[in-house]
């Protein structure tokens, strides 16, 4: 019963935490066209994120001494590649498409399995890989010759490489004696993603006049310290602080799956608010990639229980094994182990 009350708790906390990331592109959108630079718009979004979190990051203060390489991968992955390369993208791409192409990701995990790890993928998920690469084929229509802009869908996909390193370093160290707190992670990586932010944006360049100002989202207009508070506290901190905890509570695989209604709620948001409006066939594109991503992602290979993989712990390592259902204490462990996550994604 408590194993099973668990995994509702996660899905609810997935389910919250896909809505809170969906609105983000949303928000910041009006605020770029209203003349904020892109990575400024970042830069505020994180720094924000991470002053609020300050008092997180001093109680969990001996995470330092303990897993500096993975606070140092999240603050660089999960934190400021995702979200640089992703405002970048919308800068220039619909929010709807840039979020499409960002949840390729689950293809991107299936590539580390086979090509890197060595490690044979099933039949499903190679099926959910084709179609996934299918639909997003009919998101950018291919065969009018590329009508988006192509350097914004490079930053989508880079945005997605990132996003494989965020379901990566969630669930890395989830089955040690003593795991690491997800919200300690989150606080240090906003505080190293602020850092980072600092030298590659330069905000002192900013024009700071904008967030005094208002912001045009669809003929209404905004005032822009309002679309900044919610992404600063809504589409960061607690859609961070709800993702990390799910995917704890669940596995990389299952909050991953539920993570892919972001790109829904994200198209459906533009779509109403911004008047982003995109063709059938982009709409049915969009379904199909997020068919195929659900596919690729729960149709993960296993690992044989006798021989994990090269850098993971083993069941017998005191994490419990898992029973035949997958409900037992060693099921995160092997979970993770299933999606290609070996000890050594802290420092990639």
């Amino acid at each position: 019963m408590h194993a099973s009350q668990g995994r509702s708790a996660g899905l609810g906390l997935a389910l919250a935490s896909a809505f809170a990331f969906g609105g983000s592109g949303v928000a910041a959108k009006p605020l770029i066209e209203a003349g904020l630079d892109p990575l400024h718009v970042v830069w505020l979004r994180v720094t924000g994120a991470a002053l609020v979190m300050l008092p997180v990051a001093w109680r969990h203060r001996d995470l330092l001494r303990r897993k500096p390489a993975l606070l140092l991968g999240f603050g660089l992955l999960a934190v400021a590649g995702v979200q640089a390369f992703y405002f970048a993208s919308i800068s220039r791409i619909p929010v709807g498409v840039a979020l499409l192409v960002e949840y390729l990701a689950p293809a991107l995990v299936l590539g580390w399995v086979r090509f890197v790890q060595r490690r044979p993928v099933t039949r499903a998920a190679a099926f959910g890989v084709v179609l996934a690469v299918g639909g997003l084929a009919c998101v950018v229509q291919v065969w009018s010759g590329l009508s988006f802009d192509l350097l914004g869908l490079l930053l989508a996909l880079a945005a997605a490489c990132c996003q494989v390193g965020y379901f990566v370093l969630s669930d890395q160290g989830a089955d040690e004696a003593e795991p690491a707190d997800p919200v300690g992670v989150i606080a240090y990586g906003l505080i190293v993603g602020a850092l980072v932010l600092t030298v590659v944006a330069r905000p002192w360049g900013m024009d700071r006049a904008v967030l005094g100002g208002r912001a045009t989202m669809d003929g209404t207009t905004v005032p822009a310290w309002l679309l900044l508070g919610w992404i600063v506290l809504i589409a960061t901190v607690f859609a961070y602080v709800t993702g990390v905890v799910s995917v704890r509570r669940l596995s990389p695989q299952v909050a991953g799956v539920v993570a892919c209604l972001e790109a829904v709620v994200a198209t459906v948001l533009a779509w109403v608010l911004l008047g982003e409006h995109l063709g059938a066939p982009q709409i049915v594109g969009g379904a199909v990639v997020l068919v195929g991503a659900f596919i690729a992602q729960s149709s993960t290979p296993k690992a044989p229980p006798s021989a994990p993989v090269a850098g993971g712990a083993g069941d017998a390592d005191g994490a419990g094994a898992a029973t035949d259902d997958g409900t037992g204490p060693g099921a995160v462990g092997r979970d993770a182990r299933d999606a290609g996550l070996s000890a050594g994604r802290t420092a990639p």
